[in-house]
C-alpha cells in the first residue's frame, strides 16, 4: 500500500533531453510542464500536482486543461493571500499570465459552457480510465488516473455549485472517494491496490502473511465522536495500532508492507510452499525472538518484566505478538534522530506495550462513547513522544559548536542514551492524560546525588557513565592492562640484565628473587595510577553515577593507595642491607625483620588476579557470571567491573580463546626476548660505566647545580630505547599477523587459481565445483542414476548459463573484445546431444595441433595416437567435437536417404577400426592436412551470404564432394574397396550423389553457431593463452574460479534465502558526466575524455567496437561515468545481485511441479521479496527546488537511474516551507520515491514520514543520512555499501552464499552480526600513488580482517542503527557499528571468497586528506567511551590485538616520530654538554652498538617496511611470490618508501593534534580523474605545520650535531640510523614535490613561484578564502588553537620549549664567549634576540607612518638601522673576537628560539592584545617566508635541469605506461587529435 501522508504529494520533475547524457527520451506532450514545475515553490507542494494534472490533459481537452490552471491559481491565492512564501509572487503573475493568454484562444469541444465540459469530462475520463482499467490497468496506472480524477473533482467544485452537480457525477465522486487508499502508489506490495495484481501478490506466503495482519477479531475497535475528520477504518493491526496512537499514515504503510515481507521470508524457509495455507507459530515466534532481544536484554537488565509476555486473556498468542511487534516496528519507523538511542526505544516501546495491555484487558478502545476521548491525528505520536527527546538532542547538539566545543560540555547520543540504562528513567513518569501524553522533558529529570536546581540543569547537561576528556591519558586508562605488563617486564629485564651480567645463574640468588619481586610494587604503583585517572577523568559524570559506581571508585583509590603504602613497607622490611629509599622505609619501620611478609603481601595483592586467571581460562563461567542478574552475583562481580548494559559476556569459547591466547604468548615471549638482548641488557653496561663516570669539563651553565650531569646523558641514552621497546610489538604484531594470516588464507584456497593457465588446467572441474556451491539441493534430489559423462553434461549445461552471463556482462562493461567474448562463451548444447562442449579459449590450436600429431604418426600404433590425443583433454575434446559436428551438419544438409548412408558407412569404418586396433592401418593420415583445407572451403560456403538458392546449393553440392573423393582416395586406405558394396556409392562416382541440398536450417542461429565454431576449431592456429586480454578482466574471471573452490556454504533455494537489502548514502558526488565536463579542458589542456582513453585503451577500443565505431555522445557519456566513482557505477553494481537472482530463479524453474505459467510468475516475483536497494540521496529535493543548472542536471541524473533500474528506490529528505497558524515554518520529511513510467518523467512518491526536525544537524552526516533512509529499507539481512563502490555479477552470484553465513553458528551458538567481504581496489592503475594504496588496503586490511575474524538487519534495527553518528567523536563512523556490535555480544567475521569494488583517493593530496581524516577519527576513538569499554572488558589477549590493530597503530605511528626527537634532542644535549666527549673517550663504551641496534626497528617503522609484510605475503599467495617481489622492487624503484615515511607524518600530526586539541572534521578529497598539478602554494598550505617545521627541525638537529658532535664515524649502524632520519627530513619536506605532476617543469615552478608571492601579499578578511590569503589560511590553520582547553594551551607550551635548547647549547660554543659558563652569555643571548625583534618592531612601524607619505625618510631609517647594525658587527669582531662561524651558528640558534617564542604566542592567543596579535602573524609570515624559499630554491635548480621532470614522470605513472598510457604527451599538452577521432 502506499503513503500515504499521501496528502502532500510531491513535486513535478522536469524534463529531461538527452544533451544531459539521459537514457530516455521524455514525450513532447510534458514540454510545458517545465515552466510550471520551475515556478511552483516548496511552501506550494499541491499546486504542483494540479498543473501536472493540467499538462497530462492539455492534448485530450485544453479547455478542461486551462480551467485546471485557474483552479491552481485560486490554491495559490488561498494558501498564501500575502504572497510571502519564496516565489509564490512569481508563480502567481506566471500563471494569471497564462490563463490571460489562453482565455478567448481556448473553446469548449464537448458542451457549450464550462460547467457542463468539466462534468462530462469528468465522466468520461472517469468510466474509460477509472472503471474500465480495473481489470485492464496496472496499480500504477491506477495511481496516476486517481490523481487526475481527484483533481479534476476539485476542479469540479470551484466551477460548479455542488446543487448543480448531476446524480451520476456525485456517484461517481463518491465511490472515487470511498476508495482512495486503493488508487495510493506502492513500494513492493500493492496491498489494496486497484488494478491487475502483479506476480508477487500471488506468492503464498505473501498472502499468508497480508492474512495473518488483518486479523483483527476480538480487538476493542474504535468509535469516533461526531464532528471528527479521522477516517477510522481498521482493516489490519496497523490501522488498529494508528488509532490508538496517532502514527503517520506514511509510517503505517511502510511498516505493513515491512512487517508482511519479514513473515512471508521466515516463512518461506520454514514450510513447503506447496502445502502450507496459514501461518505456523514458529514464523512468528522467530521473528518476535529477533525483534525483542535486545528490550527482554533491557527488561532483565532493569529488573522489570517484559510487557511482550503479557497476555491478556481473550486474544490469541499470534494475534498479541504480531500486534507488539508492529507496534515496535511503528515506534521505530518514526523515531528519526532516536533511532541511534536504542535503550529509550525500548523504554517507548515498554510505555505503550503497557497502555496496549491495558486497553486489550479492559476491551475498551480509548476512542470510544465509554472514554470519550478524541481521536488523535495522523501526528499525534510524532508530536508528543519524539519531538520532545529529538528537542532535547538538537539542544545538546547545538552545544558543540561544529566539533569546537569539547565533548564534556554537551551529551552526545550515547550519553542520553544511557540515561535509560538507569532505573531512573522511569523518573519520566509516562502516562497518558486525557487527549495527550505526559512526557517530561530530559531536561528537567534530577540525577542522582545531585541538588535540584533548575537553574544549574539549564544550564549544562552532564555526561552519562564516561566523560570524553582531550588527554592522552585515555590511552593508558583504555588498556592500562597492557601497559602495567610492558612497564613490569621491563623492570624485570632490567634486574635481571643489571644483576651478575644477565646470568641465568642469577635466578637461584635469594637477592636477586628479591630485588625481582619489587616488580609488584610498580604494579601497585600503576594501579593507583589507574585509579585516580578513573576518579579525574569521570568526575564531571559523577552527578549522573549511581551510589555503588562512586563507591567503588573511591574504594579501588583507596585500595590502591593502601597497597602503595603496604608493598613497599613489606619489602624494606624483608631487605637486608637497603639503600636509598628502602633505607628510609626500613629506618621508619626500626628492626623489624620478617623475609616471609612481603610474599605474604603479594599473595594477598594477586588474589584477585588469580581470581580473574580462573575465569579467563573458564570463559563459559565468567560470561554466564557477567550476564546474571542476580543481587550475590553482581555484587561479587562488582568491584571487577562496574555494572553496564554493554559489555557483558564478550567472551570466546575455549578453543578460540586457546588459539590466540597461544599466538599472543608465542609473540610476547619473541618479543620480550628481543627487546632483552638488543635493547636492554647491551646498554646495562654501559650505563654502569657513565654512572661511575667523573665529568670535569661540562660546557653548559648549570641550571640545577646538584644534580649529576651523568643523569641526563643517561635519560638521552635510555629515553629513546623505551620508547622502541613499547612501539616494538607494533612490528611483532605485523610480522606474526602476516605469517599467520597467509597460512590461513593458503588453508583457505586463497590465490589456488591465480593465472589463466591454472585456470585452463582446472575448468574442467569448474562446472561441478558451481554446481556444490550454487545449485539448491533439489537439483541432487534426483532418483534417476545418471553416467559420469550425462552428469558432467547436465552440470555443463546449467553452468553454461551462469557462465554466459559473467562473460556477456564482461562485454557489457567493455572490459573484452568480441573476439574474446566468442572465445570465453560455453555453447549451448542440445539435451540429446552427447558432446560436451568447452569455451573455445580452451581449444583453440586443438586440431591442428592434433593434426599435426596425427600426421607424424604413419606407422605408429593406434595405441600411441590415442595416447597422445588423450594426454591432453581440451585436445580430444576438439577432437570428438569436431568429428560429431562435421556428422551433424553433413547429416542435416542432406535429403537423399541414399546419401546419408554413404556417410554413415563412412563413420561406420571408421569406428570399426577404432575398435578392431586398425585405424591407422585402414587410414593415411598423410591425407588429413588436405582434408582440413576442403573442411575449411565447405564451411566458408556455409558461413557466406547467398541471393541465389540454386547457386549456393551447387557449390555446397561442389564441396561435398570434393570431401567424399578426399576421404575415400586420400585418407581411406582402401575407400573405394569397402564402399562399393553400397549401391549408392556407384551413385557417388558417377557424380550424382550429395545433389539434394537442405539449406532451411542453415539459416537458424543455433547452425550458425555451430559452423562458426567449427571453422574456427579447424583454422585457429595462434593460441588464446592472453584471452582475455585485459588484466580486470583476468582477474575476475580467475578470482571466480578460484572462490568455487574456497570455502564457501552451499546456495539454499532462491525462495529459502534471506531477504536483503542494500543502502548507499549520496550527498554530491558525481553521478553522471556530462558530454561538456568529459570535453572541458584543464590547464595542459587534457580533458577527462582523453585522459580516460589513455589510462583504459583496451576498454575504449572494446567500447567503440561495441558501439560499432558509430558512438553516439551518450553513449560516451556512459562509459567514462562507469570508469569514474560514480554513482551510476555503484548503482550498476548493486543491482546486479536483482539480475543474478533472476537467473538463479530461471535455473530453478525445472524442479517446480506446478505449471509453465507459475513458474514464470513466481521467477518474476522472488527478486522483489528477496532484494531491495535504496540510495539515500539526501539533498535531492533540494535538487529538484533548485534553480541551478549543474543541480538540475544531477536531480534529472538521478530520476534517469529511476527509471533505468524500476527497482531502485531514492530516500531523500524534504524541506518544505509550510503555513501554520499564519505563520511560515519549515518542516522536514523522509521520502520515498521511484521511478515512474519511463515515457512520461516523473518519480512516484511512495512514503512520506514527516520528521521531528532536520535529522542532519545532530550528529555525522553519512550516518545521519544512512538513517533517515534505513526505515525503507528490507530483508533481515542489509549491505552498506559507499557511493565509490562497486559490484560485479559474478560476486552478485554468491550473495545467497554469503547469507548462510548468518545461519552458521558457533562460539557457543552465537550467529554473526556482522560479515566483512574483501574489497578490490580498482583505482589501482591510475598513478604510482594509487597503485601504493590499492596494494597497502588490499593486503594489509585483507590478511589483518582474515586472521582477526578467523549483519544482521534486524540486529541493527534494535540496537541502534548500523553506525554511531555523535558529532565529532563518531567521525569514523562505520568502525563504531563494529565496537558497538562487540560491545551488545554480537560478533564479526570476514571471509575471502566475495569480493566488491572500492575507489579511493588517486592524487597525493586527496590521499594525504584522507590520511589526516583517518587519523582524526583515531584520535577521536582513542577518546571514545567504546574503546574504553571494550579495552577494559576484553580479556588480556584479545585487549592486544584490538589495542594494535586500532588506536595503536597510530599510537605507535606518533611513537615512532618522538622517537627519532628523542634520540636526537638526547645527542645534542651530550654533544653541547661536552658529555659525548667523554663517554667516547671510554673504550667500552665506545664499542658498544647498542643504542643505534635498538633504533632499528624504529628506522623500519619508520620508512614504512612495515606495510611490505603485508603486501608481500598477500601478493604472493594470490599472485605468486615472483610477482610479489617484482611488485616490491618497482614499488621501491617508484619511492613507495619516501610515500609510506610521508603519510607516517601525516598519521603522527592528525592523530597527536585530535587528541589535543581536536579539531577533527570531514576532510572533502575530491574522486577525480585527472591528476593534475597541484601548485606549490597550494602544498604550502596542506603540509607546512604538518610536515614541512617538522622537517625542518629535524634537519636542523642532524646539522647541529654533525657540526659539533664527535659521532660515530665507523659504526655503520649509526651511519644507517642516521641515514633514515635524513631520509625521513627528505621525504617530509619534497615528497609532496616529487609525487606531484609536472612538479619539476621549469615554466610551471615559475608560475607556481608567482601565484606564491601573489597569495602571501594577499590581505585577509571577512570571506577571503584561504586558498586566496595568507592571512586567512594562517588564521584557519590555527583555529584548533582557539577552542582548545587549559591543558591542551599548557602542553603546546611545554612543547614549544623544547625549541630554546638550540640557543641554550650553541651559544656557550660561540668564539665570542671564549668558553665561559656564565648565565651572563645565556642572558646576553635573549638581550640579542630583545634587539633583533625592536628592530624588526622599529622598521614595521616605520612602514606604517612613514611608508606612504614619507618614503625617502623610510629608507634612510633602514638605511641608518642597517649600518648600526654592520657597525656593532665590526665592533663585537674587533673587540671581542666574533668570527663569521659565530654569526653563522647565530641563525642556527635564534632561528628555533624564534619559532618557539612564535608557538608560545599563537598558544596564548585569547590573551594577546591586538599590537602584539599583529606582531606574531607578521613573525610568522616571515618564517613562512624563509621556509618557503628553503623549499623552492631545490626545486627550481632540479626543475632548470630538463631530464629530472622526465624521470619524475616514470616515476609517478609507470604503472600506466605499461598500459599504454602517453602520459608524458598528456602533461606536456600535445594532444593526438587522430585518436578522438
Amino acid at each position: 500500500m502506499a503513503s500515504s501522508s499521501g496528502t502532500k504529494p510531491s513535486p513535478p520533475v522536469r524534463r529531461m533531453s538527452k544533451a544531459h547524457g539521459m537514457m530516455f527520451d521524455l514525450p513532447s506532450n510534458i514540454g510545458n510542464s517545465v515552466v510550471d514545475s520551475d515556478m511552483v515553490p516548496s511552501s506550494l507542494p499541491s499546486i504542483a500536482l494540479i498543473l501536472r494534472v493540467a499538462n497530462e490533459i492539455q492534448d485530450d481537452n485544453p479547455r478542461v486543461a486551462h480551467l485546471c490552471r485557474v483552479y491552481a491559481l485560486k490554491e495559490a491565492d488561498r494558501m498564501d493571500p500575502a504572497s510571502n512564501g519564496r516565489g509564490v509572487r512569481q508563480l502567481k503573475t506566471y500563471l494569471s499570465t497564462k490563463i490571460e493568454e489562453e482565455k478567448d484562444e481556448i473553446k469548449c469541444q464537448l458542451a457549450r459552457t464550462d460547467e457542463t465540459e468539466i462534468q462530462l469530462y469528468y465522466q468520461i475520463f472517469y468510466e474509460k480510465n477509472i472503471k474500465e482499467g480495473q481489470d485492464t490497468k496496472q496499480p500504477e496506472e491506477m495511481a496516476k488516473f486517481y490523481q487526475i480524477a481527484m483533481v479534476l473533482r476539485d476542479v469540479l467544485k470551484t466551477v460548479l455549485p455542488s446543487s448543480q452537480v448531476d446524480y451520476k457525477t456525485v456517484k461517481y465522486v463518491k465511490e472515487l472517494e470511498s476508495r482512495k487508499e486503493q488508487y495510493e502508489h506502492y513500494n513492493i506490495l500493492p496491498l489494496y491496490a486497484v488494478g491487475i495484481k502483479p506476480p508477487i501478490m500471488k506468492l503464498p506466503e505473501i498472502t499468508v502473511a497480508f492474512q495473518v495482519i488483518r486479523n483483527v477479531e476480538n480487538l476493542p475497535m474504535p468509535i469516533a465522536h461526531s464532528g471528527s475528520d479521522v477516517n477510522l477504518y481498521v482493516n489490519d493491526i496497523f490501522d488498529w495500532l494508528l488509532s490508538l496512537y496517532g502514527f503517520q499514515k506514511g509510517n503505517i504503510a511502510n511498516q505493513r508492507e515491512h512487517l508482511i515481507l519479514l513473515l512471508a521470508n521466515i516463512h518461506a524457509r520454514s514450510r513447503n510452499l506447496e502445502t502450507y495455507y496459514q501461518l505456523d507459530s514458529f514464523t512468528i515466534q522467530h521473528l518476535t525472538d529477533e525483534i525483542f532481544k535486545n528490550y527482554e536484554s533491557w527488561c532483565y537488565y532493569m529488573h522489570r518484566e517484559p510487557n511482550i509476555k503479557r497476555y491478556p486473556q481473550g486474544y490469541a498468542v499470534q494475534q498479541l505478538q504480531l500486534i507488539y511487534i508492529g507496534l515496535y516496528l511503528l515506534i521505530w519507523g518514526e523515531a528519526s534522530n532516536i533511532r541511534f538511542m536504542p535503550e529509550c526505544i525500548c523504554y517507548i516501546f515498554h510505555n505503550m506495550a503497557s497502555d496496549v495491555f491495558e486497553t486489550l484487558s479492559c476491551k475498551v478502545h480509548p476512542v470510544s462513547d465509554a472514554n470519550q476521548t478524541a481521536v488523535p491525528d495522523h501526528e499525534y505520536f510524532l508530536r508528543t513522544v519524539i519531538t520532545p527527546i529529538y528537542k532535547v538532542l538538537l539542544k545538546e547538539a547545538r552545544k558543540n559548536k561544529e566539533g569546537k566545543a569539547s565533548h564534556s560540555t554537551w551529551s552526545n547520543y550515547d550519553d542520553l542514551n544511557e540515561f535509560f540504562w538507569s532505573e531512573n528513567c522511569f523518573m519520566l513518569r509516562w502516562r497518558r492524560e486525557g487527549e495527550k501524553y505526559y512526557f517530561q522533558h530530559l531536561d528537567e529529570i534530577p540525577l542522582p546525588n545531585e541538588i535540584v536546581n533548575p537553574c544549574i540543569i539549564e544550564k549544562r547537561k552532564h555526561k552519562t557513565n564516561f566523560v570524553e576528556g582531550r588527554t592522552f591519558l585515555h590511552l593508558y586508562r583504555s588498556f592500562h592492562r597492557m601497559w602495567i605488563f610492558f612497564v613490569v617486564a621491563f623492570q624485570a629485564m632490567v634486574i635481571v640484565a643489571w644483576r651478575r651480567s644477565g646470568s641465568v645463574y642469577t635466578v637461584f640468588d635469594e637477592g636477586f628473587l628479591r630485588r625481582l619481586l619489587s616488580i609488584f610494587i610498580t604494579s601497585a604503583v600503576l594501579n593507583l595510577f589507574e585509579a585516580v585517572l578513573d576518579v579525574a577523568l569521570t568526575f564531571n559524570a559523577w552527578r549522573s553515577f549511581e551510589f555503588n559506581q562512586i563507591l567503588r571508585y573511591l574504594l579501588k583509590l583507596i585500595m590502591g593507595a593502601i597497597w602503595v603504602v603496604i608493598l613497599p613497607i613489606g619489602y624494606s622490611i624483608s631487605v637486608k642491607n637497603p639503600t636509598g629509599v628502602i633505607k628510609f622505609l626500613k629506618h621508619w619501620t626500626g628492626d623489624m625483620q620478617n623475609q616471609s611478609l612481603y610474599n605474604y603481601l603479594i599473595v594477598l595483592y594477586l588474589i584477585p588476579d588469580l581470581l580473574a586467571t580462573v575465569l579467563f581460562v573458564l570463559p563459559l563461567l565468567r560470561k554466564k557470571l557477567e550476564l546474571s542478574n542476580w543481587r550475590i552475583v553482581t555484587l561479587v562481580m562488582w568491584w571487577n567491573q562496574p555494572k553496564l548494559y554493554v559489555g557483558r559476556g564478550m567472551h570466546e569459547d575455549f578453543f578460540s580463546l586457546l588459539k590466540y591466547m597461544m599466538f599472543w604468548i608465542m609473540l610476547l615471549v619473541i618479543k620480550l626476548t628481543f627487546s632483552y638482548f638488543v635493547e636492554i641488557f647491551p646498554l646495562v653496561r654501559p650505563t654502569k660505566e657513565i654512572l661511575d663516570m667523573h665529568v670535569e669539563n661540562y660546557l653548559l651553565y648549570k641550571i640545577v647545580p646538584n644534580v649529576a650531569h651523568n643523569v641526563g646523558a643517561l635519560i638521552a641514552i635510555w629515553a629513546p630505547i623505551i620508547l622502541v621497546y613499547f612501539m616494538d610489538a607494533q612490528i611483532w604484531y605485523a610480522i606474526f599477523s602476516t605469517l599467520f594470516g597467509g597460512v590461513l588464507g593458503a588453508f583457505r584456497h586463497v590465490g589456488e587459481i591465480r593465472t589463466l593457465g591454472m585456470l585452463r588446467s582446472r575448468f574442467r572441474s569448474v562446472p561441478r565445483a558451481f554446481i556444490e556451491r550454487f545449485l539448491p539441493s533439489a537439483h541432487h534430489d534426483s532418483n534417476t542414476k545418471l553416467s559420469d559423462n550425462s552428469i558432467e553434461q547436465k552440470n555443463m549445461a546449467i553452468f553454461s548459463q551462469m557462465w554466459n552471463e559473467f562473460i556477456c556482462s564482461l562485454r557489457e562493461e567493455d572490459l573484452i573484445s568480441n573476439k574474446d567474448q566468442e572465445l570465453l562463451l560455453v555453447p549451448c548444447s542440445p539435451s540429446d546431444d552427447s558432446v560436451i562442449r568447452w569455451p573455445l579459449f580452451l581449444l583453440a590450436s586443438k586440431i591442428p595441433a592434433a593434426l599435426n600429431i596425427a600426421k607424424d604418426s604413419k606407422r605408429k600404433e593406434d595405441a600411441k595416437l590415442i595416447k597422445l590425443i588423450n594426454s591432453d583433454f581440451y585436445m580430444h575434446s576438439a577432437v570428438v567435437e569436431c568429428y560429431k559436428t562435421i556428422k551433424c551438419l553433413i547429416d542435416g544438409l542432406l535429403e537423399d536417404e541414399a546419401d546419408k548412408k554413404i556417410v554413415l558407412k563412412i563413420y561406420d569404418e571408421v569406428s570399426n577400426s577404432l575398435q578392431q586396433g586398425k585405424f591407422l592401418k585402414e587410414f593415411k593420415m598423410s591425407g588429413m592436412p588436405l582434408l582440413s583445407v576442403k573442411l575449411e572451403k565447405w564451411l566458408k560456403i556455409l558461413m557466406a551470404d547467398h541471393w541465389d538458392d540454386e547457386i549456393y546449393k551447387a557449390q555446397i553440392t561442389k564441396a561435398l564432394q570434393g570431401i567424399m573423393d578426399t576421404v575415400t582416395h586420400d585418407v581411406m586406405i582402401n575407400g573405394q574397396k569397402a564402399l562399393q558394396g553400397a549401391s549408392v556409392y556407384q551413385n557417388s562416382k558417377d557424380g550424382q550423389s550429395f545433389e539434394k541440398i537442405n539449406t532451411q536450417d542453415i539459416r537458424h542461429k543455433s547452425w550458425k553457431d555451430k559452423i562458426s565454431r567449427l571453422h574456427f576449431l579447424l583454422t585457429f592456429k595462434e593460441s588464446a593463452a592472453d584471452v582475455p586480454r585485459n588484466s580486470e578482466a583476468r582477474r575476475r574471471i580467475t578470482f571466480f574460479a578460484n572462490s568455487l573452490f574456497m570455502n564457501m556454504p552451499t546456495a539454499p533455494r532462491v525462495s529459502d534465502m534471506r531477504s536483503f537489502s542494500v543502502l548507499t548514502p549520496y550527498y554530491s558526488e558525481h553521478i553522471l558526466f556530462t558530454d561538456d565536463e568529459l570535453n572541458k579542458e584543464n590547464e595542459d589542456g587534457i580533458s577527462t575524455l582523453f585522459y580516460l582513453q589513455k589510462i583504459y585503451p583496451d576498454e575504449w577500443t572494446n567500447f567503440r567496437e561495441r558501439m560499432h565505431y558509430q558512438e553516439s555522445k551518450e553513449a560516451i557519456c556512459n562509459w567514462a561515468t562507469y570508469r569514474g566513482q560514480t554513482l551510476f557505477r555503484s548503482v550498476r553494481g548493486m543491482m546486479y545481485y536483482r539480475k543474478a537472482l533472476e537467473l538463479q530463479c530461471a535455473l530453478e524453474l525445472p524442479n517446480h511441479n506446478a505449471s509453465r505459467e507459475e513458474d514464470s510468475a513466481r521467477a518474476q516475483a522472488l527478486p522483489d521479496l528477496k532484494f531491495t536497494y535504496v540510495v539515500s540521496c539526501q539533498i535531492y529535493g533540494t535538487l529538484k527546488n533548485s534553480d541551478d543548472s549543474h543541480d538540475q542536471s544531477r536531480q534529472r541524473s538521478i530520476l534517469n537511474l529511476m527509471l533505468m533500474h524500476p527497482s531502485l528506490r531514492i530516500a531523500y529528505i524534504d524541506e518544505r516551507e509550510e503555513t501554520v497558524n499564519g505563520e511560515s515554518e519549515k518542516s522536514f520529511y523522509s521520502v520515498l520515491v521511484k521511478g515512474g513510467d519511463k515515457f512520461d518523467g516523473y518519480e512516484r512518491e511512495i512514503y512520506r514520514i514527516k520528521l521531528p526536525g532536520p535529522p542532519t544537524k545532530i550528529g555525522e552526516g553519512k550516518p545521519e543520512n544512512q538513517n533517515h533512509a534505513l526505515i525503507f529499507t528490507r530483508g533481515e539481512a542489509l549491505q552498506t555499501i559507499d557511493m565509490n563502490q562497486d559490484n560485479y555479477f559474478e560476486e552478485a552470484f554468491k550473495m545467497r552464499n554469503v547469507l548462510e553465513e548468518f545461519e552458521h553458528s558457533c562460539r557457543w551458538q552465537r550467529k554473526p552480526t556482522i560479515l566483512g567481504l574483501r574489497e578490490h581496489i580498482f583505482t589501482g592503475s591510475v598513478s604510482s600513488l594509487a597503485w601504493f594504496m590499492s596494494n597497502q588496503e588490499t593486503s594489509f586490511v585483507t590478511i589483518g580482517q582474515r586472521f582477526l575474524a578467523s549483519p544482521l538487519r534486524i540486529f541493527h534495527i534494535t540496537r541502534g542503527g548500523i553506525s554511531k553518528a555523535s558529532k565529532t567523536i563518531n567521525l569514523s563512523e562505520d568502525i563504531f557499528a563494529g565496537f558497538n556490535s562487540t560491545l551488545r555480544g554480537g560478533y564479526i567475521t570476514h571471509h575471502d571468497y566475495i569480493q566488491v569494488g572500492k575507489g579511493r583517493d588517486v592524487g597525493m593530496n586527496q590521499i594525504s586528506s584522507f590520511e589526516a581524516k583517518v587519523a582524526n577519527g583515531n584520535g577521536e576513538q582513542t577518546l571514545s567511551r567504546d574503546v574504553y569499554r571494550l579495552g577494559c572488558r576484553f580479556d588480556f589477549f584479545r585487549m592486544l590485538s584490538f589495542y594494535f590493530t586500532t588506536v595503536g597503530f597510530y599510537f605507535n605511528s606518533m611513537v615512532t616520530v618522538l622517537t627519532v626527537y628523542l634520540f636526537l634532542y638526547g645527542r645534542l644535549y651530550l654533544v653541547m654538554s661536552g658529555m659525548e666527549k667523554e663517554i667516547l673517550e671510554n673504550s667500552i663504551i665506545n664499542q658498544n652498538k647498542s643504542l643505534e641496534a635498538a633504533l632499528i626497528p624504529q628506522s623500519l617503522f619508520q620508512m614504512g617496511l612495515l606495510l611490505v609484510l603485508p603486501m608481500l605475503m598477500e601478493i604472493s599467495l594470490e599472485k605468486g611470490f615472483r610477482t610479489a617481489l617484482a611488485d616490491f622492487i618497482i614499488m621501491q624503484l617508484q619511492l613507495a618508501s619516501v610515500f609510506f615515511t610521508f603519510q607516517l607524518g601525516t598519521k603522527a600530526h592528525y592523530f597527536g593534534r585530535t587528541i589535543l586539541h581536536g579539531g577533527s572534521k570531514y576532510r572533502a578529497t575530491g574522486r577525480g580523474f585527472v591528476v593534475f598539478h597541484a601548485k606549490f602554494a597550494d602544498n604550502y598550505r596542506l603540509y607546512s605545520r604538518s610536515h614541512f617545521v617538522k622537517g625542518f627541525e629535524l634537519g636542523i638537529l642532524l646539522v647541529v650535531y654533525e657540526v659539533y658532535g664527535v659521532s660515530y664515524r665507523r659504526s655503520s649502524l649509526y651511519l644507517f640510523i642516521t641515514c633514515s632520519i635524513w631520509f625521513l627530513v627528505g621525504s617530509w619536506l619534497f615528497a609532496p614535490f616529487v609525487f606531484n605532476p609536472s612538479g619539476f617543469d621549469w615554466q610551471k615552478t615559475v608560475d607556481d613561484w608567482a601565484d606564491w608571492k601573489r597569495w602571501m601579499g594577499f590581505r585577509g578578511g571577512i570571506g577571503i578564502q584561504p586558498e586566496k590569503s595568507w592571512e586567512s589560511w594562517w588564521e584557519r590553520e590555527h583555529e584548533h588553537l582557539k577552542y582548545t582547553n587549559i591543558r591542551g594551551r599548557v602542553l603546546e607550551i611545554i612543547l614549544a620549549l623544547r625549541f630554546f635548547v638550540y640557543q641554550y647549547g650553541i651559544v656557550y660554543h660561540l668564539d665570542i664567549a671564549h668558553h665561559s659558563r656564565s648565565w651572563r652569555v645565556y642572558g646576553l643571548s635573549w638581550g640579542v634576540i630583545a634587539a633583533v625583534f625592536l628592530l624588526s618592531k622599529i622598521v614595521s612601524v616605520g612602514r606604517q607612518l612613514l611608508g606612504k607619505e614619507l618614503e625617502l625618510v623610510f629608507r634612510m631609517l633602514k638605511a641608518f638601522l642597517f649600518l648600526a647594525c654592520l657597525g656593532i658587527t665590526i665592533l663585537l669582531s674587533k673587540t671581542y673576537g666574533l668570527t663569521i662561524s659565530d654569526l653563522l651558528a647565530a641563525v642556527l640558534a635564534f632561528l628555533p628560539t624564534g619559532w618557539g617564542i612564535l608557538l608560545i604566542g599563537q598558544a596564548c592567543r585569547p590573551w594577546l592584545k591586538g599590537l602584539m596579535r599583529n606582531f606574531m602573524k607578521e613573525m610568522s609570515r616571515a618564517y613562512d617566508y624563509i621556509m618557503a624559499l628553503l623549499l623552492f630554491m631545490p626545486i627550481a635548480i632540479l626543475a632548470w635541469l630538463p631530464f629530472v621532470s622526465e624521470f619524475q614522470t616514470r616515476i609517478l605513472f609507470n604503472q600506466a605506461f605499461s598500459r599504454g598510457l602517453q602520459i608524458s604527451i598528456i602533461l606536456a599538452g600535445r594532444k593526438d587529435k587522430s585518436s578522438l577521432k
